[in-house]
C-alpha cells in the first residue's frame, strides 16, 4: 500500500513537471501598456454584476471603473466604483498587483433605499491563458469598509474569476 502511494506520488509529480515545461515554453509576462479592456466584475458589498472598463497608461499602473445597475421593483441596486492598480510582480502569463478602490452604492429593500460608499484595499492577480492573450481572468483578496445609511460594515473578501472579473483587452 505504501509502495503504491509513493509510486502514484512520483507519477503525479512527473506529470505536473512535464505539463509545466510544455506550457511554459512560449509564456511571458503580459505588458498591458496603453491597452483598454472591457468586461465585467461583481465586487460590491452587495451582489451586483457590473460592466467594467480597465486601462493601463504605463506598464505598472492601471485604472478601472465599474458600473452596476439593477432596476427590480422594490429591490433596485446601483453601484459605481473606481480602482487604482499597481503591478508588483510579473509572472509567466500572470500579473500580480495590489490596489485600492472607492465607490458609491445604493440598495433598495421593499421601497426603503439605503445609499453610501465603499473603500477597498486588495491584492490580486490577472491570469492569461496561453493562446488567449487578450482575455484576463482576475482573482482578488483584501479588506473593505462600507458605510450605508449610518451602518458601517468592515469585511474581508476573496473573489474568484467569476466574481473578480473577466476583461478583454483591445
Amino acid at each position: 500500500m505504501i509502495v503504491q502511494a509513493a509510486s502514484a506520488k512520483r507519477y503525479l509529480t512527473t506529470w505536473v513537471i512535464g505539463a509545466a515545461l510544455l506550457f511554459a515554453s512560449g509564456a511571458q509576462a503580459k505588458d498591458l501598456t496603453n491597452r483598454l479592456g472591457v468586461g465585467y466584475t461583481d465586487q460590491f458589498s452587495v451582489s451586483l454584476p457590473s460592466l467594467a472598463v480597465q486601462y493601463y497608461p504605463n506598464p505598472q499602473i492601471g485604472l478601472s471603473a465599474a458600473l452596476g445597475v439593477d432596476t427590480v421593483e422594490n429591490d433596485s441596486k446601483f453601484g459605481f466604483m473606481v480602482k487604482l492598480y499597481r503591478i508588483v510582480f510579473m509572472e509567466d502569463n500572470m500579473n500580480f498587483y495590489m490596489g485600492t478602490g472607492a465607490g458609491l452604492i445604493s440598495d433598495e429593500d421593499n421601497g426603503n433605499t439605503d445609499t453610501g460608499f465603499e473603500l477597498n484595499g486588495f491584492v490580486g492577480g490577472e491570469f492569461f491563458l496561453p493562446g488567449l492573450d487578450s482575455l484576463g481572468l482576475s482573482f482578488e483578496a483584501g479588506i473593505g469598509v462600507s458605510s450605508v445609511s449610518s451602518a458601517v460594515r468592515f469585511r474581508t473578501f476573496g473573489d474568484h474569476p467569476l466574481r473578480a472579473g473577466m476583461i478583454f483587452y483591445f
